[in-house]
């Protein structure tokens, strides 16, 4: 392809709200082109590399006999109301209404669709297991659209759906999704992680995300270097040891706290560390106030008290709610005397006795509370986020924190759509099952930013050679030069049959040519120049900078011998 045919409109400034480097290059580089907030077009460029991406996807879907679909982006309400989401998904749910009054939504997912179509034409084992899938783009109307690719309203979204007669069919095709998963990763070479993560909003009861470590990842991974063991900082379980030091139960005191609204600040009043210092706080779990305690250097995990309750819905309760049923402010509250809900308390909690705690009296504090003499609890359990340091749940070393970019995921969502969505088939036996579901997202879009960020320096983009736009840039150092503009034609026509080649045939500056190369990122660069008289032009390792000077005749032999170094 002649570059002068092109449409890469490169920049050499880029906008001031573009934050992560991917969103930088991909706008520097003239791949994509910003149409409103968080939706964007996908430039020439892009769209080789989105190609490439979708091509190593469906690849390695069908190897495992996944079956490709294609499926609407507009979904009627009816559907998403038999599945409860379309209350319940929230603002994130692109909603629209035709001129007959019919509501529509946009799709961020596909379980309902997926789940009415085959309802409607497998009604027996015989027919399962079976996985469709599709690459499409999907909506959500994000709050604040950043990072260019890596959270925009509008993205493209390779998911997979499985249906089963049995968990062990499932459990079989959820693990050959797990590993085609990183198959697909390892080939476009991305540094990433698998690890135990939350179902959210799509629901379902195991769940691992494949997390691109960067440095602009919006998620935490606990990992350790002894095991492979990984999980999300909502998911990371706390490997609970118990120590029961007790020192000896004291006498119960209320003390003034004027102004004291944190642990921090209470500690520091009473000259205690933090970890001494126990907070209450009043959550609203479905309709019932709960109180959790927990440590002063720990804080809740939401996701964990949705999992041990077994709900969707967890909030925290207002200061007017807190004020109606214990009568103090948030900043003041403790279990001493609470009678009219219950308490709850994270693990660690019980190794503590003499605790300094609220006296549900705004700006007073009990010093030496006691369980069992001062207060009850109903359950411990696990209700707090994983600390830096501490022990992984395998006991195979310390924890430690990683930041990750999420590119995929894969659910065992079970029963959840089948069952609400009447979705049944009829076993050996003759009766009616509800079918077994699993689903499976890659971000497509989101790869190719989560590449980027891995794959770049200070001039612009490294391109993986599985995912390269082109293998080859063929860049002459002066079109007008006839020699070198000839040489330049003669390479462009003996290559492109064999390699993807980008030809600078531009009549710009050298300097210009270069720049936007760097920006482009091809692994192979060949400059034609002074030398062209003597048939001799520079090659040029994108990845590691070292350039060659390289007769005509050697030229192939050079080129391969480069990609040959990439594979190791």
């Amino acid at each position: 392809m002649k570059q002068s045919k092109m449409f890469i409109p490169t920049l050499r400034e880029v906008p001031n709200d573009a934050d992560s480097k991917s969103h930088q290059l991909l706008l520097k580089a003239g791949m994509i082109k910003q149409v409103a907030s968080g939706v964007y077009s996908y430039l020439p460029i892009a769209k080789r590399v989105l190609n490439k991406i979708e091509a190593i996807v469906r690849e390695e879907m069908e190897a495992i006999d996944g079956v490709e679909i294609l499926m609407p982006a507009l979904q009627p309400s009816e559907l998403w109301s038999e599945s409860g989401r379309w209350q319940s998904y929230g603002a994130e749910l692109m909603r629209m209404t035709d001129r007959h009054g019919r509501e529509f939504a946009l799709g961020p997912t596909h379980e309902e669709i997926i789940t009415s179509l085959v309802r409607d034409e497998l009604k027996s084992y015989k027919k399962l297991p079976v996985t469709l899938f599709q690459i499409q783009n999907k909506f959500r109307d994000e709050k604040r659209p950043r990072f260019g690719l890596l959270r925009g309203r509008e993205f493209i979204m390779k998911d997979a759906y499985s249906f089963h007669a049995t968990e062990e069919s499932l459990d079989e095709t959820y693990q050959d999704m797990y590993d085609a998963y990183s198959r697909i990763f390892s080939r476009v070479n991305l540094n990433f992680r698998p690890v135990i993560a939350d179902s959210g909003a799509i629901g379902g009861s195991h769940t691992h995300e494949f997390m691109a470590l960067a440095e602009i990842g919006e998620d935490t991974i606990c990992y350790t270097d002894e095991s492979d063991y990984a999980a999300n900082i909502e998911k990371a379980e706390v490997k609970y040891v118990p120590n029961v030091a007790h020192t000896e139960e004291k006498a119960l005191e209320k003390v003034h706290t004027p102004g004291v609204k944190t642990a921090q600040q209470l500690a520091d009043l009473l000259g205690k560390r933090l970890d001494e210092i126990v907070k209450s706080m009043i959550v609203k779990v479905d309709d019932q106030f709960i109180m959790f305690l927990i440590r002063g250097h720990h804080e809740l995990n939401d996701v964990k008290v949705k999992s041990y309750f077994g709900t969707e819905t967890v909030e925290m309760a207002t200061d007017e709610e807190i004020q109606a049923i214990l009568g103090a402010t948030p900043g003041s509250l403790g279990p001493v005397g609470v009678e009219k809900i219950e308490i709850y308390a994270d693990n660690s909690v019980q190794d503590l006795n003499n605790l300094s705690v609220g006296a549900n009296e705004t700006d007073y504090h009990y010093v030496n509370a006691n369980l069992g003499r001062d207060f009850n609890v109903k359950a411990f359990d696990d209700f707090r986020f994983i600390l830096e340091g501490e022990m992984a749940a395998d006991g195979s070393g310390p924890i430690k924190f990683a930041e990750g970019i999420e590119v995929g995921q894969v659910f065992k969502l079970g029963t959840k759509y089948s069952e609400s969505m009447n979705a049944t088939f009829l076993n050996d036996q003759g009766r009616a099952e509800p079918m077994i579901m699993g689903c499976y997202g890659i971000g497509v879009s989101r790869t190719l930013s989560a590449v980027i960020e891995q794959h770049h320096d200070d001039k612009g983009i490294i391109w993986p050679t599985s995912i390269t736009p082109f293998e080859i840039h063929i860049i002459t150092a002066n079109a007008k030069q006839d020699t070198q503009r000839e040489l330049a034609d003669q390479l462009y026509d003996a290559y492109k049959r064999d390699f993807e080649v980008l030809y600078d045939d531009r009549n710009e500056r050298a300097g210009v040519k270069f720049n936007d190369a760097d920006l482009i990122g091809v692994p192979v660069r060949i400059v034609v120049g002074k030398q062209a008289a003597d048939e001799i032009v520079e090659v040029k390792n994108r990845r590691t900078g070292e350039s060659f000077e390289v007769p005509v005749s050697e030229l192939e032999e050079k080129i391969k011998a480069i990609y040959a170094s990439f594979e190791h």
